[in-house]
């Protein structure tokens, strides 16, 4: 058994408590459910925001479902010019059998985007 990574990312509709916590929530269980997580392999989450993200920290939506036991950590993206705003992401760390071809990184309500990099260039993170 292996420590894999999986990412994810989410946009934020608004900069309040709700709306983080909200987007947080449902990109957290789309990433266990798209990999099959089980809690108890997971090593620690890293959450971070974009600098346009204060209202709530979003390791409180994993709190809010349970994750009482689990390492979670947040943190702010770094503020390039033109970056997508309003963004949640989440870099999950768990210990799996799954080859890496097989972990399912999840991008919604609109941060599909950071995953689309044209040809010759670099994905974004």
């Amino acid at each position: 058994m292996l420590c894999r990574g999986v990412r994810g990312a989410t946009v934020v509709a608004a900069n309040t408590r709700e709306d983080i916590l909200a987007a947080t929530r449902e990109l957290l269980q789309r990433m266990v459910e798209s990999n099959q997580v089980d809690r108890e392999m997971v090593a620690c989450v890293f959450f971070t925001t974009t600098p346009d993200l204060d209202a709530e920290f979003p390791a409180l939506a994993a709190r809010q479902l349970g994750w009482n036991q689990e390492a979670l950590v947040c943190g702010q993206e770094v503020n390039v010019p033109g970056s997508l705003a309003r963004c949640v992401r989440i870099l999950m760390l768990f210990n799996t059998d799954k080859k890496p071809d097989e972990i399912r990184h999840v991008y919604i309500r609109g941060a599909e985007v950071l995953r689309q990099a044209p040809e010759g260039k670099r994905e974004k993170p």
